[in-house]
């Protein structure tokens, strides 16, 4: 019997976060892991008139491709691939692991020499999106090996992530539309500032968002969601900051990353474990270097780390950026072929300022 949550969570991503109409191609990605999840999401975009069609992934490929794969194959990127990113109307990416450390002995060298191959295929997505001519949204089913990292036993992870997707509440739309609202309005008084400075332990960071927008992310783009982000000037990020979480991409874990910026780029990058992984994906290009997103979390019912990107960027009190590609729909201008987000806690001590004046304490709004 399919738990009632998983079915209420396809209807609100087909009908809320994708808005599935009658005739779109709609794609769905996903692990096997995420069965449930796929046939719910499947039968709801039927019913509402679309095309659906999936892609699910099954064990042990990703590893088997980069330790088997010769340059030319890591570099090759498939027609069928370009094809489906122009033609899409929407797509849903639902991730679920069965081993978060399966890539850990992969050669970082070669996962970056897959993401910069990628790069056009992965900025030309982000465009579409930016241009509303695709609708996208990632979320997270899950699984034992989800549960384990955020040490929790499966039952309790399905909690938690239920309850960050405010799918056990009685109408679930409505609460992502009530905090939309809210969002909308810390947008309005953040929109007044024109330059902005972040001090916490390690940490004292300066840069500019003139003429960039504030984006209200309320569950369509990613589900669970809340958080408010902008694209800074490329090259006005200053000084330093230290991250409070790992930095997880590709399944890699980057612990106690500490970065440097100098005119927008990173001049010194270090890590207490990871440093030649974090290394590797800043010479994946050179806008790998750049800031693509600063982001505020404000899901405060998300209050604790679990290792998946997804939720923890959300944390409320927290803040993130991101290496790599900006979201063009803020109006960045970097390209990359990654977009790597740091997870940075504010909930102690930490201030942001906007034109000089203190705007956030302690992890909470003062606007």
């Amino acid at each position: 019997m399919t738990d009632p949550r998983i079915e209420k969570m396809a209807e609100v991503l087909t009908q809320y976060s994708l808005a599935l109409k009658k005739g779109d191609l709609f794609r769905i990605d996903g692990s096997y892991l995420a069965e449930s999840l796929i046939k719910a999401v499947y039968k709801e975009a039927l019913l509402l008139g679309a095309h659906p069609y999936t892609m699910v992934t099954i064990e042990g490929l990703q590893e088997i491709f980069y330790k088997n794969s010769s340059d030319d194959q890591l570099k090759f990127v498939s027609e069928i691939d370009r094809f489906s990113y122009e033609k899409l109307d929407a797509n849903l990416t639902i991730w679920g692991e069965w081993n978060t450390k399966y890539l850990s002995n992969v050669s970082p060298q070669r996962i970056a020499t897959y993401l910069g191959a990628r790069k056009e295929l992965f900025n030309r997505r982000l465009e579409r999106i930016a241009q509303h001519e695709l609708r996208w949204c990632g979320t997270l089913f899950p699984t034992q090996a989800n549960a384990q990292d955020a040490e929790m036993s499966l039952a309790e992870f399905e909690d938690f992530v239920f309850a960050g997707a405010l799918v056990d509440k009685p109408d679930p739309i409505k609460e992502w539309q009530k905090l939309s609202n809210e969002q909308a309005t810390f947008i309005q008084e953040l929109s007044k500032c024109h330059q902005f400075r972040v001090k916490a332990l390690d940490t004292d960071l300066t840069f500019q968002v003139n003429g960039r927008k504030w984006i209200n992310c309320d569950g369509h783009l990613n589900f669970p969601d809340g958080e408010i982000f902008t694209c800074p000037i490329e090259e006005s990020v200053q000084g330093t900051i230290r991250f409070t979480y790992p930095a997880v991409y590709q399944g890699k874990e980057v612990e106690d990353v500490r970065l440097q910026f100098a005119e927008g780029k990173v001049v010194k990058a270090s890590a207490a474990k990871g440093e030649e992984f974090l290394n590797s994906l800043l010479n994946t290009d050179a806008g790998a270097k750049y800031v693509g997103e600063f982001s505020f979390g404000n899901n405060y019912g998300i209050q604790r780390f679990i290792k998946h990107t997804l939720f923890d960027e959300k944390i409320g009190g927290t803040i993130h950026l991101a290496l790599g590609a900006a979201l063009p729909e803020a109006g960045g201008k970097n390209k990359s072929g990654i977009h790597w987000d740091m997870v940075c806690d504010l909930r102690k001590g930490g201030e942001i300022y906007g034109d000089g004046e203190l705007i956030y304490q302690n992890g909470k709004f003062l606007i």
